[in-house]
């Protein structure tokens, strides 16, 4: 069984709150210690694409202070892999969908904007801290203009990656970004909760062991 892992499918906060881990490295020292033992028993390949989120992961595990242990560990049970940009073959109806949806989002975020432009007007004209005001109203934006526009769809390099390197390998998708979850479903490849990795990791072992023992 094959596996390609987005950053998230480590350090996801709702696996952490779930988990009860403390801390990213607990959470990813544990993660990568169940993949070990699957690697082992149950012959299960976990993927990361390299080097975009592989990268992005070192980074964010270094930023958190994580061991050294931890980072040899990632190198050792994840397998490193840059997908096939040139072979891999995607239906022509994804890429329409695609420019289908960038569409009505650059139009969501434009009445937006508008929304957010006539707001401030009414500010500048009737507040006496235009300055204030308008910094709460330029956070407002920003977190309503993340969610109009960013979610729900792939947005970065590395997101992409995912995705090809899982139709090539005709693997699963670990994450818990909802733009790799809906593209994923499009793409036609099984996708596994960030949050649900580790027990279905579990499961699997337990499994094993119980047919061992038989």
């Amino acid at each position: 069984m094959k596996f390609v892992l987005d950053t998230t499918a480590i350090t996801d906060s709702e696996l952490r709150e779930r988990e009860h881990f403390e801390s990213i490295c607990e959470s990813a020292n544990e993660i990568l210690n169940l993949i070990a033992v699957a690697s082992v028993k149950l012959n299960v390949e976990c993927y990361i694409p390299y080097p975009s989120v592989y990268n992005e992961l070192i980074g964010f595990l270094k930023r958190n202070n994580c061991s050294e242990e931890i980072l040899i560990k990632l190198d050792t049970w994840l397998i490193k892999k840059t997908p096939n940009r040139y072979e891999i073959k995607i239906p022509a109806i994804i890429l329409y969908e695609y420019v289908i949806s960038i569409r009505q989002k650059m139009n969501k975020s434009r009445r937006l904007a508008e929304d957010f432009i006539w707001e401030s007007s009414a500010v500048t004209m009737s507040s006496n801290d235009v300055k204030a005001e308008i910094g709460n109203l330029i956070s407002k934006f920003r977190d309503r203009y993340r969610t109009t526009v960013r979610q729900g769809i792939i947005d970065s390099p590395s997101d992409l990656d995912v995705l090809l390197l899982a139709k090539e390998l005709n693997a699963g998708v670990v994450s818990s970004d909802i733009g790799i979850k809906s593209w994923s479903e499009r793409f036609g490849l099984r996708f596994i909760e960030a949050a649900k990795f580790p027990k279905i990791l579990r499961e699997m072992i337990r499994r094993s062991e119980y047919y061992e023992h038989r």
